[in-house]
């Protein structure tokens, strides 16, 4: 497994974040808040990190919904997953969303989410008038059927 070195402006009054095991893909961010914020059901919130990163070229770092939060209180990503750029510097911040039907309180410090950091592959077109058949073919949108 590869590891990278990755840069961090560290805000907030939180930890770092790291991995909870050694198989873990993702580190849970903590909401850098000064006091709790409270999201009613269907409203959606910019909740600050903290964290500024400079990736090196090449890397993506995703944000993505823990599944506790989801499972347990209805809470998302509006734009999950999130996808922060090499060349983006500013802080980052999570979009949350609350798909309950009850308040959610967002705590100081509290896990909001999961960052994956990965290398990312850039695509060059190359026009054509036609593709390769498959045994698939147009095939979309539910074409496999219930089995």
């Amino acid at each position: 497994m590869e590891e990278i070195k990755v840069k961090v402006i560290n805000s907030s009054a939180n930890e770092l974040p790291e991995y909870a095991t050694i198989s873990s893909a993702g580190m849970d961010l903590r909401a850098s808040l000064a006091e709790p914020v409270t999201l009613r059901p269907l409203e959606r919130r910019l909740i600050p990190t903290g964290l500024r990163i400079e990736l090196p070229q090449g890397y993506e770092c995703q944000i993505r919904p823990r599944s506790g939060l989801a499972l347990k209180h209805g809470i998302s990503i509006v734009n999950a997953p999130g996808t922060i750029d090499a060349d983006y510097r500013g802080e980052i911040g999570v979009i949350l969303i609350n798909l309950s039907d009850v308040d959610f309180v967002v705590n100081p410090g509290e896990r909001i989410c999961q960052m994956v950091v990965a290398p990312y592959t850039r695509v060059s077109w190359e026009q054509t008038d036609e593709l390769g058949a498959t045994d698939r073919g147009e095939g979309g949108f539910g074409h496999s059927g219930v089995k």
